[in-house]
């Protein structure tokens, strides 16, 4: 038993638990506890014990059993590098490209397999269903079973995925690609997150707010050049090269990953860790932890739910029923499961975080509407080609990109997300009085009403889960928040498709404006009462 103050890792190749993922505060001459044993720290971050967040010093391999803490003061490593940091980038931004970049393939895909447009839009929304229930399922795998061997098991389906897609016989391959693909781009992003909280821990401080950035950085920028890559992508090599492009960027991000992201714990590690800690001894089995049946009856109940939203036009009634029953299951379910897939109590305890959710869900919302509803009027309403359409629409992308980098910059949470609610509706009022006669220059504002608030949004939302989160769930939570977009943007479909029919006219768009200004109203709402922003959180 070690006396030099370390401890074994955490299930998830984490270190010890035992203190909060934000406490960065000395505490000179405490004794730390760890898995493995006890020790008692140095007088300070530079003393011999090198006290930090994990009052039990470093852990694992990363320390070497050397019993000074990572935070050990200037000249130690800071952590974050950018080799850790960029497979995990890479491996992020393949969702939200791949949910844009095949916006300019669809038509050709019908020609190919002779199918209309709403067959080959089930090739969009089979990946949003696929991503919302996978996010936060690989988001507890990442939690239980390591961050590093989730990722990697992700890249592997992508490539798969890619080959599927590229090689696709017939339409219905090219819907088990897409459901392939939205299963293995989940990965990413909440191991990514877990990645970032062990490094966070091992070097004794919360991941920065610009690494964080950088992740959102990445699924703004993917998100917007998707169309434009499509489109060349089918121009130059036909609609297989938007699934062929996937596999150098999986097998890229692969070995990046295999080199520079730390190992997860060993099984036995896991076990020890399980033993010593009573948070961690429920979670005897991976299979347990995950929590199958509530994954399914979750599965069940969000597919009933998309099938409704996708044709408000003709709503199916009957499928409200099974949808209550389900969903009604599900919560007895969670309320009763020792390892819940969604921890409702948790959620109801932990308020912030959950607002957090319903902030994210409606700002998505909001967004979505612009970034498929507008961009179709603009074509249909106004004539404008596809190519010029993209253009219009690049200020908005290009706003959500720089609002990011700018986002990371403060250190507040409250302020950015105050006037990014107050900009969305602005920017939804602002369509319902757009029409055919509408100058070039105000379709540009409009678009960038919503450009600046997709870059605060995502930066801060982001830092909020990480803020209020349990450290031990971060992977789960960071799945959760990409859950509840996803599920904004299944309804956004559903407003756009109500609103236009099958065409986009200016009385179709006025309406959609309308609900987003109410929805607009409720989000500001949202954002002002939250106490736990008022606190002034801060990252």
């Amino acid at each position: 038993m070690s006396t030099t103050g370390t401890h074994a890792r955490r299930t998830d190749g984490g270190d010890d638990t035992s203190s909060p993922a934000h406490d960065t505060t000395p505490h000179p001459g405490t004794t730390g506890t760890g898995p493995t044993g006890t020790g008692t720290t140095g007088t300070g971050p530079n003393g011999p014990g090198g006290a930090g967040p994990d009052r039990a010093g470093a852990s694992g391999p990363d320390a070497g059993g050397t019993g000074r803490g990572a935070a050990a003061g200037p000249g130690r490593d800071r952590g974050f590098a950018g080799r850790l940091t960029l497979p995990l980038l890479m491996g992020s931004l393949l969702n939200p490209l791949n949910t844009t970049m095949i916006s300019t393939a669809l038509v050709s895909i019908g020609h190919t397999f002779g199918v209309g447009a709403a067959d080959t839009a089930w090739l969009i929304s089979v990946l949003y269903l696929a991503s919302a229930v996978a996010q936060p399922v690989l988001g507890k795998l990442a939690d239980s079973l390591g961050a590093r061997r989730v990722f990697l098991a992700g890249l592997v389906v992508v490539f798969l995925s890619g080959v599927v897609g590229t090689f696709a016989p017939s339409f219905t391959w090219l819907l088990v690609s897409r459901l392939l693909l939205g299963i293995g781009t989940s990965a990413a992003y909440p191991a990514a997150m877990s990645v970032l909280r062990d490094e966070g821990r091992r070097v004794g401080r919360t991941p920065p707010r610009p690494v964080l950035a950088r992740l959102s950085f990445a699924g703004l920028g993917s998100a917007a050049v998707g169309p434009t890559l499509g489109g060349l992508l089918v121009g130059v090599f036909g609609w297989r090269g938007i699934f062929a492009v996937n596999l150098p960027v999986a097998l890229a991000a692969f070995a990046l990953a295999l080199v520079f992201v730390p190992k997860d714990a060993t099984r036995a590690e896991r076990a020890a860790a399980r033993a010593a800690d009573p948070a961690a001894r429920a979670q005897s089995s991976v299979w347990r932890s995950v929590d199958p049946l509530g994954i399914g009856l979750f599965t069940t109940a969000l597919t009933l739910l998309a099938f409704f939203l996708l044709d408000l036009g003709h709503p199916i009634w009957w499928l409200l029923a099974p949808f209550a029953a389900v969903s009604l299951a599900l919560g007895r379910w969670q309320l009763r499961a020792k390892q819940p897939f969604i921890d409702l109590r948790m959620l109801a305890a932990n308020g912030a975080l959950a607002r957090t959710y319903l902030r994210h869900g409606i700002s998505y919302l909001l967004i979505y509407c612009v970034m498929y509803g507008f961009t179709q009027w603009l074509e249909d309403g106004r004539g404008f080609s596809s190519s010029t359409t993209g253009l219009l629409m690049l200020p908005m992308s290009l706003a959500a990109l720089v609002c990011s980098l700018l986002g990371a910059r403060t250190k507040g949470i409250r302020g950015p997300l105050t006037l990014a609610a107050v900009l969305l509706l602005g920017g939804a009022s602002l369509l319902a009085f757009i029409g055919g006669q509408t100058p070039v220059a105000l379709l540009l504002v409009a678009g960038a009403c919503f450009g600046i608030p997709q870059g605060l949004i995502g930066t801060s939302n982001q830092a909020a889960v990480q803020h209020y989160s349990p450290p031990e769930s971060i992977g789960s939570a960071a799945g959760l928040q990409r859950t509840a977009q996803y599920i904004g943007a299944i309804a956004a479909s559903s407003l756009i498709a109500l609103a236009y029919g099958q065409r986009a006219t200016d009385s179709g768009l006025h309406l959609m404006a309308v609900v987003s200004a109410g929805l607009g109203v409720l989000l500001i709402a949202v954002t002002l009462t939250d106490r736990a922003l008022r606190r002034g959180a801060r990252t």
